[in-house]
């Protein structure tokens, strides 16, 4: 997981790769706690002035490896958002769960196996953010309805659900394609939704 920008020297690019594929290798093998500066630097073929050159230390790395996760994640729904189908449909999802799947390494390692905080965090709150705008969306649209689930708790079940099956699915070594779980999971949003009126 890259991000590109125009402006950005190619090397460094490269570089800043290097350490995040060193780093995720180590997460693999050893706690967090365990990892240095020294055995990144070391992993990734580069010295530890390299390192300093692009992250201030190990907790740096990671604030930047979420950012750009979440940027990602972001632009993928930003993208979507401009179809027909606005809402959490199976055609957004799909453009998700591949995105997942072709970074399967990365997500295993710091979202289903290690659960660091930091990118779980990141991650429940983007889709807090995108059920709560959608909800906002459906809210005027439904502006007579009964909503029997208070509208937090809708929110926070949605992401959460997301997020879990997203995490048992890269548990279980993705048994099934981003095209068939995201027709299952746009099922169950729609049946909540309904049963929620959110």
């Amino acid at each position: 997981m890259a991000t590109t920008s125009p402006r950005t020297d190619p090397r460094v690019l490269r570089t800043r790769q290097l350490i995040r594929d060193a780093f995720i290798d180590l997460l693999q093998e050893v706690e967090l706690e365990k990892i240095t500066v020294n055995r990144i630097a070391e992993r990734a073929t580069i010295n530890r002035v390299t390192f300093y050159l692009h992250y201030r230390d190990i907790s740096d790395l990671l604030e930047k490896m979420a950012d750009e996760m979440v940027h990602e994640v972001h632009a993928i729904l930003e993208n979507s958002s401009s179809q027909p189908h606005s809402d959490m449909d199976s055609s957004i999802m799909v453009k998700m769960i591949e995105h997942i799947e072709e970074n399967s390494k990365f997500y295993k390692v710091l979202l289903a196996s290690k659960r660091i905080p930091v990118f779980t965090d990141r991650l429940t709150k983007l889709f807090v953010d995108v059920i709560t705008s959608r909800t906002e969306t459906k809210e005027a649209a439904l502006s007579g309805s009964d909503v029997n689930v208070p509208k937090d708790i809708a929110i926070w079940y949605g992401s959460s659900a997301f997020i879990g099956t997203i995490i048992c699915w890269l548990r279980n070594d993705m048994p099934y394609t981003p095209h068939f779980l995201a027709k299952q999971l746009a099922q169950l949003f729609r049946i909540s939704q309904d049963t929620t009126h959110v």
